[in-house]
């Protein structure tokens, strides 16, 4: 099972980045997919979250900004990421939860300046 993150980056407040989850050895239609995120001193929170409905859930410090969505025939799920501050600052992990199964991608770091 591989969870290959990527899009992180440097960017500025306001501005926006895009990352995506390519997954590979799961069923990946079935699977519910996440966004969390780890900030220096911090716990992993849950960013965003959609399910294999395409039912989603955002943290309330990312609604209206932060979108996730899914491509079942790619097998990755992106998380866009609009007007960022700099308290989005953090590394950020794709995860992947079935009936049993609960698998974690390396990790990409995001960097809000001011």
């Amino acid at each position: 099972v591989q969870l290959q993150a990527s899009g992180g980056g440097l960017v500025q407040a306001g501005e926006s980045l895009r990352l995506s989850c390519a997954a590979s050895g799961i069923i990946f239609s079935i699977m519910g997919m996440g966004w969390y995120r780890q900030a220096p001193g911090k716990q992993r929170e849950l960013v965003a979250a959609i399910t294999s409905s395409y039912i989603t859930n955002y943290a309330s410090s990312v609604k209206g900004r932060f979108t996730i969505s899914r491509d079942n025939v790619k097998a990755t799920v992106y998380l866009e990421m609009n007007s960022l501050k700099p308290e989005d600052t953090a590394v950020y992990y794709c995860n992947a939860v079935g009936r049993t199964e609960n698998y974690w991608g390396q990790g990409t770091q995001v960097t809000v300046s001011s």
